[in-house]
């Protein structure tokens, strides 16, 4: 069953079928709050921005029409307002990703100093993505992280397809200048999915 033959039987009242609507995106949906709350060190309420978000679009279904946005891209821009909105309320201090206790894992197989120096490397893309003003930071992570096009990012972001471009540049441009510094060959465009596309 599409979204759309699903969201049209949940507003004639069979809303026993949104659980299955909000599996069908709740791991994407959870994964974009999360790398957005990283920046402020807050990922430890991911889960619960997630289930706002759901229960907002859950309340708000009936408003939804299918000719102004998809379904997904309508998902996306209630999650990032509803992230948005707990950001203004919080103003959290920075913490050092160091010391947020977010440490990724390397392959069991991989030596020791590879591990190593893996992890280090993707710390410092995260990093330098975290540090990336709100909008440049949610086109690249819409886009590298959630495999999103330009019109799909477009519609969340509120921006035209060419605006979505130019975040995208300067995101990418600014990690770049960030980590210059640490990687004297461009090595680092493997990591966290910084190839251009």
């Amino acid at each position: 069953m599409t979204d759309s033959q699903m969201i049209q039987l949940i507003k004639e009242g069979k809303t026993e079928l949104y659980s299955d609507l909000m599996r069908r995106y709740q791991r994407k949906i959870l994964a974009f709050i999360y790398h957005m709350l990283k920046s402020s060190s807050m990922e430890s309420i991911a889960e619960d921005l997630c289930s706002e978000t759901f229960y907002k679009a859950f309340r708000s279904l009936h408003s939804f029409r299918e000719a102004d946005a998809s379904f997904s891209t309508w998902l996306y821009t209630i999650a990032r307002n509803t992230v948005l909105s707990e950001l203004r309320k919080n103003r959290a201090t920075n913490v050092p990703l160091e010391e947020s206790g977010v440490v990724p894992i390397a392959p069991i197989e991989a030596a020791p100093e590879h591990a190593i120096l893996r992890n280090e490397k993707v710390m410092l893309v995260r990093d330098a993505i975290n540090n990336l003003p709100e909008k440049q930071r949610s086109a690249l992570i819409l886009r590298e992280y959630d495999q999103l096009d330009y019109q799909q990012i477009a519609n969340i972001l509120g921006q035209t397809v060419s605006a979505v471009k130019s975040l995208l540049f300067r995101a990418r441009t600014s990690v770049r200048n960030q980590l210059e510094a640490y990687f004297f060959e461009p090595l680092f465009e493997e990591y966290e999915g910084m190839k251009r596309r």
